[in-house]
C-alpha cells in the first residue's frame, strides 16, 4: 500500500484511497492540502508578524511596520503589512479598523455578541471558532478550530489552502455530527462567518444562536486566541511541517494531546475531553 517513504498510493489495485487513509491516519482531504506560496520575503514577515502578535496582539499595522523596521531592520512598507494581515486573519485588540472584515451586501449579516456577563456553565452551551495561518515550508495552510468555552475541548477542526465559507461549514457540520449543535456559537466578523452559507447553517439547519466579536476585539473570542498561542508555541514552531500531509499528522497529533493529556488549570487540572466529557456524563 505505501511506498518506501510511506506515501499513499492513489493507484493502489487493491486499497481504495480512503481506506489507505484510514490505515495511515491521514484525513482523506489532507492529501490535497497544498501550501498556498508567497516570496521567501513574504513569507518570512509572515512568520514574524504571526509570532509577534501572539506576544503583543494589541499591535495593529503601523506599529507593526514600525517594528519591523526599527528592530529588525526590514524595509518594509504599511501597505505590504496590511496585505500580510489580511491573508493572516490577524486583527488588533481594541477598537482599531479589523482586518477580518464582513463581506458587503445582503448575502453578509453581523450578528451582536452574546457572551458578554454570560455564564457559561455546561458542555455545547457555547463554542466559539476562529481561523489562523499555518507556515509551511514553503507556503502556508489555513486552519479553523472550533472549541467548547467549558472544558476548552476541542470539539472540530479542521486545514484547508483557502478560507472558503463552505470549508467552514463543513467543518462545522462534522463537529456537530460528533458531538451535537451547540447552544451558541461565537465567531469574528470574518467574511466566512458573515456568509449567508454559514450564518444560514448555524442559525437554521442547525438551531443554534450565532454570536459575533465587536468590530476590532479580539479580545471576545479569548478562548480560541488562547489556544492558538498554545498551538504555535507547543507545536507548529517547534515542529515544521515539510508538506500538507506531514502538518495535518502533526497537528492530528498535538489535538489528541491537547484534548486528552494537557491539564488546564482552569478546569481543576484534568485535560478537557475528561471535563467534556464528565459534564456530559453528569447532565444527562
Amino acid at each position: 500500500m505505501r511506498s518506501r517513504r510511506g506515501e499513499v498510493l492513489p493507484n493502489h489495485k487493491k486499497l481504495r484511497l480512503s481506506r489507505q487513509c484510514e490505515l495511515l491516519g491521514i484525513h482523506r482531504s489532507g492529501l490535497y492540502y497544498k501550501p498556498v506560496g508567497e516570496s521567501e520575503l513574504n513569507l518570512k514577515l509572515m512568520r514574524m508578524i504571526d509570532e509577534h502578535h501572539l506576544k503583543h496582539p494589541w499591535l495593529g499595522v503601523p506599529r507593526m511596520t514600525s517594528w519591523l523596521r526599527k528592530d529588525k531592520g526590514l524595509q518594509v512598507n504599511h501597505k505590504r503589512v496590511e496585505r500580510l494581515y489580511r491573508l493572516l486573519d490577524i486583527r488588533a485588540i481594541g477598537p482599531n479598523p479589523n482586518t477580518s472584515r464582513p463581506g458587503k451586501g445582503k448575502a453578509h449579516t453581523v450578528y451582536p455578541y452574546l457572551l458578554r456577563n454570560i455564564q457559561v456553565n455546561r458542555p455545547n452551551q457555547v463554542w466559539a471558532t476562529d481561523l489562523t495561518y499555518i507556515p509551511v515550508r514553503g507556503g502556508y495552510l489555513y486552519l479553523m478550530a472550533i472549541i467548547d468555552l467549558h472544558s476548552r475541548f476541542i470539539v472540530g477542526w479542521s486545514l484547508s489552502n483557502t478560507m472558503e465559507a463552505d470549508w467552514c461549514v463543513r467543518t462545522l457540520c462534522e463537529a456537530v455530527e460528533r458531538h451535537g449543535a451547540p447552544q451558541i456559537l461565537n465567531t469574528d466578523q470574518g467574511s466566512q462567518f458573515t456568509s449567508e452559507a454559514f450564518t444560514g447553517c448555524v442559525t437554521k439547519e442547525l438551531g443554534s444562536r450565532l454570536s459575533m466579536d465587536g468590530k476590532g476585539r479580539a479580545i471576545d473570542n479569548v478562548f480560541i486566541e488562547r489556544f492558538w498561542r498554545s498551538l504555535k508555541y507547543e507545536h507548529v514552531y517547534l515542529y515544521p511541517a515539510d508538506d500538507g500531509i506531514a502538518c495535518y499528522r502533526g497537528l492530528s497529533e498535538y489535538f489528541e494531546y491537547y484534548n486528552h493529556e494537557r491539564r488546564h488549570s482552569s478546569i481543576g487540572e484534568i485535560p478537557p475531553a475528561e471535563m467534556y466529557f464528565r459534564s456530559q456524563k453528569n447532565a444527562a
